[in-house]
């Protein structure tokens, strides 16, 4: 009986640990930007609410171990839980940006608590044996259960729900009575690194993680090569919890040095391998391993394995690291990935110095033979890197289009839009003329699409000019109403995003097509679409698709004002540019709707082929009849 008892005495500790990790990782970096950008809180509004929570973890991490109101450590983290599970609970309401402000204040304040308190004592919920094992398996089960399918993929509301009862659950946890009566036994070796270079590493794998992190959160084809599907999510979360138990593991035998340098390695190949979308799987194996291997690390050094004598020493150590290591370096990380979208190799290099260089300088000292032959390998291994590299400078460069078409593929735009036109289909009025099976087959590689989420391709670049096309790239939904597409304002950072332009420009075949021409020519709405024509829904229609051009005050019109060939008019006021003023009221509409349909070959003016012919028809009617008024006083 008493075996039994052994073996299970600790899983108070491993379930705050658990807890305590999806509650950040759920809801602080994914539940609540996803309630933000909801309720429309973007740009220098989310710096600002994302700074809140940033001030209150840093202030309450290091003010965790001074705080005299709540001496009891049961009772402090359960009001840490209760901050955070209401922050959780509120972000469910409609908020403004004060609001929004306080409640993110408050995730930062109970987190900085929770954690630093967590740590401080987590002796107390560990047990009497095998305390790194309870850790590292704390920690990969808090990861796994990030990366359960139903739950990484639900909405911010059933995310924000579920982190609210794991809080209630982690205060039902406290109100249990420890195993262990003595806060100070140690049942784990203590670390002989210095703590100004532990945190120092701790510093640095953070900064690599956030902005990994946030590089492929923000950038759909690294996204959809890493974390999208069921399968990906399933390995993630199995690769957090073997790394996570082998992290414990090591830490027993190896020690916090070689833990945390093993962490850096592996993270450090995941960064570079981001470097290029194409190896982006590569890096969804790494990128987990390196991120348990330190996170188990991150909760045993202050909990069991620092030289502190004291449980408030402990809480000061504890402290500082979160502080620092957790809040200023996931800060960093982040905005490091939002200036640059790319981890610099330069600063790979530079952390790698800070976390392997004590460990390199003891080897050298005692593997002075085997260093040198690894140095001749890395000599000649740069050389034949030279060498390569000068053969492919000497090589053809790619034009601007051909460079395009590696972004298309890259950024895996196949995946929604095809680059076939079915022939004898309505296709070949609103995306076509059609090309021949040929064309594609000589195409390499063929790019014909896998499904069709979005409009067809084929030939977009004489249906849309390069303004529209950056526009869009820009900010989809401000362009073409209630478009899914995401924003690929990140290629414009560099030459990806005109290059990219400059290849869709090239998807036509030819402009002149006369039978396409005369379709086009001889289109107007049906008799029936004509006779369903509302005026009130033109007006509508306007608004939601043609104001962010037409308007004064629209959108797009505003932001790309000195861009456009010439600035789109007014239609709320006129005059139309494209329709004679001698036209009957019947020809005005037809043209009218025509333009709508196919937009104005050689202008900024887009068409809008997806809509139906009653709406065409209700928003000619309205354009129609909004202009009597201007032309009667002419």
């Amino acid at each position: 009986m008493q075996r039994s008892k052994v073996n299970w005495s600790g899983w108070q500790g491993v379930g705050l640990v658990a807890i305590t990790y999806v509650y950040f990782l759920i809801f602080a970096q994914f539940a609540f930007l996803k309630r933000l950008a909801i309720l429309g809180i973007a740009d220098a509004h989310l710096k600002a609410v994302m700074a809140a929570m940033a001030v209150g973890g840093i202030l309450f991490s290091l003010l965790a171990p001074r705080l005299t109101f709540c001496p009891s450590p049961q009772l402090r983290l359960r009001v840490a839980f209760v901050a955070c599970g209401a922050a959780a609970a509120i972000s469910l309401r409609t908020l403004g940006l004060a609001t929004s402000m306080a409640v993110s204040l408050s995730i930062g304040c109970g987190l900085g608590l929770l954690t630093v308190t967590l740590v401080t004592y987590l002796r107390l919920w560990l047990g009497t044996g095998n305390q790194l094992l309870k850790v590292g398996l704390g920690t990969g089960i808090g990861y796994l259960l990030c990366n359960f399918p139903p739950l990484f993929t639900a909405s911010p509301n059933v995310q924000a729900l579920t982190s609210a009862i794991l809080c209630a659950v982690g205060i039902g946890v406290t109100l249990t009575q420890p195993r262990q009566s003595s806060t100070d036994t140690a049942t784990a070796p203590q670390s002989s690194v210095p703590f100004v270079r532990v945190l120092a590493c701790f510093t640095a794998l953070v900064w690599l993680d956030s902005a990994a992190f946030f590089i492929v959160q923000s950038t759909p084809a690294l996204k959809a090569g890493t974390w999208e599907g069921t399968l990906h999510l399933w390995i993630n979360g199995l690769l957090h919890l073997v790394a996570a138990l082998a992290a414990a593991w090591w830490l027993r035998r190896r020690g916090l040095s070689f833990v945390l340098s093993l962490a850096f390695i592996v993270l450090a190949c995941a960064c570079l391998l981001l470097l290029d979308p194409s190896r982006a799987l590569l890096a969804s194996a790494f990128y987990p391993v390196g991120v348990s291997l330190y996170s188990v690390a991150l909760v045993a050094y202050p909990s069991l394995l620092a030289p502190a004598s004291s449980a408030a020493e402990r809480g000061r150590q504890a402290g500082w690291i979160y502080a620092i290591a957790g809040w200023f370096g996931s800060a960093m990380g982040i905005g490091m990935g939002q200036n640059l979208g790319h981890v610099p190799p330069a600063f790979v290099l530079l952390a790698g110095a800070i976390v392997l260089l004590p460990a390199l300088l003891g080897m050298l000292r005692q593997r002075k033979r085997e260093l040198l032959v690894v140095a001749v390998m890395l000599a000649a291994a740069f050389g034949i890197q030279r060498a390569i590299s000068s053969t492919h400078a000497n090589a053809p460069q790619l034009s601007p289009a051909e460079r395009g078409r590696q972004v298309y593929i890259s950024e895996g735009c196949i995946n929604c839009h095809s680059q076939y036109v079915r022939p004898n289909t309505a296709d070949d009025l609103m995306w076509g003329p059609a090309r021949s099976v040929e064309d594609l087959r000589r195409e390499r590689p063929p790019l014909i699409g896998n499904r069709r989420q979005g409009p067809d391709l084929a030939e977009v670049g004489s249906r849309r000019s390069p303004l529209w096309l950056k526009a869009h790239f820009d900010d989809p939904p401000e362009v073409s109403h209630a478009s899914f597409m995401p924003s690929y304002a990140y290629l414009f950072r560099d030459r990806r995003g005109d290059d990219l332009v400059t290849y869709v420009q090239t998807l036509h075949g030819d402009a002149n097509d006369d039978q396409h021409l005369l379709a086009k020519r001889d289109w107007s709405p049906s008799s029936a679409a004509v006779a369903a024509a509302n005026i009130s829904e033109g007006e509508r229609l306007f608004r939601v698709h043609c104001a962010t051009c037409h308007a004064e005050n629209g959108p797009t019109r505003l932001k790309w004002h000195a861009s456009f060939k010439r600035l789109p008019p007014d239609l709320r006021v006129g005059p139309f540019l494209h329709v004679s003023d001698s036209a009957s009221p019947s020809d005005r509409k037809d043209r009218l709707a025509r333009i709508v349909k196919f937009g104005i070959a050689g202008t900024d003016m887009p068409g809008h082929e997806y809509l139906s012919d009653e709406n065409i028809a209700s928003l000619s009617l309205w354009l129609a009849q909004g202009q009597l008024k201007p032309m009667q006083h002419q």
